[in-house]
């Protein structure tokens, strides 16, 4: 008996409930019930927010969420101030070797900020790269908060210098051509016109900076803890893995962190609506040409050099180097190069090929399990009138809030209840779990992005045809949606594959994932074994995607 549309959609819309209940909404449930009631664990709800004074008298509140702001602000503000003259030189003028440049500042994205921590350690610590080539160390700047700012802004900067590019590109000059003819120098035309018009992309890629900046573990907790810098995250992952554990300490921090990265939506939301930003009409206009750069080649390119080594070349020099080094005392000199740590890996030294394969195959089921269900929740939200449409949006917003450190801690309140008669902590369920809650947004934005594309007419003659509404998803829509859910697939391969702070926190006993394996390596002194893993994932990681994308893009052009 096939069930009629409308019946269908409402049983897809409670599968998908569910799924996103117990992916997402559950785990956020016993973060606020730990935070409320700090004996909840004991099963009892009295005492309601009884930790949160002692908390705030011991300054640990105050402290972390005081350094949490001022990492974002600072990283922010630093990648605003590189970001957007690169990117106005790059949409604006006839910058030579213009896609070379945007392919050297996407390497950051392939290296992971832990990782790219670690490589700025190893290039700026006494007897470190730097030293051993220029005779000086920079450790007093690395290991200080503007030194953490630093490592992060390079990681991040790429977010801001890529929308504002594309921004840039678009609205093109001729605004400004306007300005120029009533008597604005050329920077005054930018900043009173073209720089404002940009303001929607400028807002919400500075959001994701701030985003990531307060969100990230690795960078603090490398270089943070040598100065005593605490931050929410390394409160939070303190309080859960350091003696005595204290998990209402740690479910108050993660709600003030969640609140923050909220605070942020909120804002960048309300001061997009209270002003127009619209530089198209319906007249196609010719653009007027790029201007030369004239006299300021030269320097502009040496500026460019100088960022996208920054950016992209310390960090991947440093990890190779190390890599290739049989002892990190030996320096480089060619009589301690080698490949022996990479025959180690294949060896599977320490677990290392486990590791590898243990993250890879969470990767792609994580990739399989996010795609179908990104695309239902998608489905479900922009093409029917569900009762439980609401529910599911609100699900789906709340992992772009959410870091892995709170996604770790909702998941250990919530699967390690004694009461639970099955439970999937202690194994690689709880880790794909975590992954798939972390990387649902992605599927979700590319997918619904999509669907906007797609006009109901096709839908509807399917319908008329008599498909039924599981049949025109998967016959008509998906087809249509593959190109853009799996380019959101790959993404989410590629950052589940290399994850690190969840995995820190509810990795089951005697496994490792890349991440803990890198991590783990260089506290036990096996740097260049650490590195070797470092440099083989992001090989894999850029490689493969880019090989898939290939292979799908040729295979569309011979349909």
């Amino acid at each position: 008996m096939r069930l009629r549309g409308g019946t269908e959609q409402a049983v897809l819309a409670a599968l998908t409930a569910l799924a996103l209940a117990i992916f997402v909404g559950l785990p956020f449930v016993f973060i606020l019930l730990q935070a409320i009631f700090p004996r909840i664990g004991a099963g009892s709800f009295k005492d309601p927010f009884a930790h949160f004074a002692g908390l705030v008298s011991a300054g640990d509140l105050p402290i972390e969420t005081a350094n949490s702001l001022l990492l974002g602000v600072g990283t922010v503000a630093l990648s605003a101030v590189l970001a957007i003259p690169l990117a106005a030189l790059r949409a604006l003028t006839r910058l030579p070797g213009a896609v070379l440049w945007d392919l050297l500042f996407l390497l950051p994205f392939m290296v992971p900020p832990y990782i790219a921590s670690l490589g700025w350690i190893l290039t700026l610590q006494p007897a470190g790269y730097m030293q051993q080539l220029c005779g000086v160390n920079l450790a007093w700047f690395l290991f200080s908060v503007p030194g953490i700012v630093f490592v992060l802004t390079m990681n991040t900067f790429p977010v801001v210098y890529f929308a504002l590019s594309r921004s840039f590109t678009a609205i093109g000059g001729r605004y400004a051509e306007v300005s120029r003819v009533a008597g604005a120098t050329p920077l005054r035309a930018f900043i009173r016109v073209t720089l404002p018009l940009s303001w929607p992309s400028l807002a919400a890629s500075l959001l994701l900076v701030f985003a990531m900046a307060i969100e990230e573990y690795g960078t603090p907790a490398v270089l943070g803890t040598r100065i005593g810098f605490r931050v929410l995250v390394t409160g939070i992952d303190g309080s859960i893995s350091d003696w005595p554990v204290d998990l209402p300490k740690a479910a108050l921090l993660s709600l003030v962190l969640v609140g923050l990265a909220t605070l942020a939506f909120f804002l960048q939301r309300r001061l997009l609506v209270r002003r127009g930003y619209e530089t198209a009409t319906g007249r196609a206009a010719a653009a007027p040409p790029r201007a030369p750069l004239g006299r300021w080649r030269w320097p502009v390119l040496a500026g460019f050099a100088i960022v996208a080594f920054l950016a992209s070349g310390v960090p991947l020099l440093a990890i190779l180097a190390t890599a290739l080094s049989r002892t990190i005392s030996g320096g480089l000199v060619p009589a301690n190069l080698g490949l022996q740590n990479f025959r180690a890996i294949v060896a599977n030294s320490s677990g290392a090929f486990s590791a590898l394969v243990t993250s890879l195959g969470l990767a792609l089921i994580t990739a399989l399990s996010a795609g179908l269900l990104g695309t239902l929740t998608a489905y479900v939200a922009s093409r029917t009138n569900a009762r439980l449409r609401g529910f599911i949006e609100l699900m789906a917003a709340l992992p772009n809030a959410a870091p892995g450190v709170v996604v770790a801690l909702g998941l250990i309140l919530l699967w390690n209840q004694p009461a639970l008669p099955v439970t999937p902590y202690n194994t690689l369920a709880i880790l794909l779990l975590a992954y798939v809650f972390l990387l649902l947004p992605q599927p979700v934005r590319f997918t619904t992005a999509a669907l906007h594309q797609i006009g109901p007419s096709l839908e509807a003659a399917a319908r008329v045809s008599g498909a039924s509404a599981v049949r025109t998803l998967g016959r008509v829509l998906l087809p249509l949606l593959l190109p853009n859910l799996l380019a959101a697939m790959l993404l989410s391969f590629v950052v589940a594959s290399r994850e690190l702070v969840a995995s820190l926190l509810v990795l089951p006993v005697g496994r490792q994932t890349i991440g803990t394996f890198i991590w783990s390596q260089f506290d036990q002194g096996s740097v260049g074994l650490g590195m070797a893993m470092a440099f083989v994932t992001i090989v894999v990681t850029t490689l493969l995607p880019l090989t898939v994308l290939i292979v799908a893009r040729r295979a569309e052009a011979a349909l």
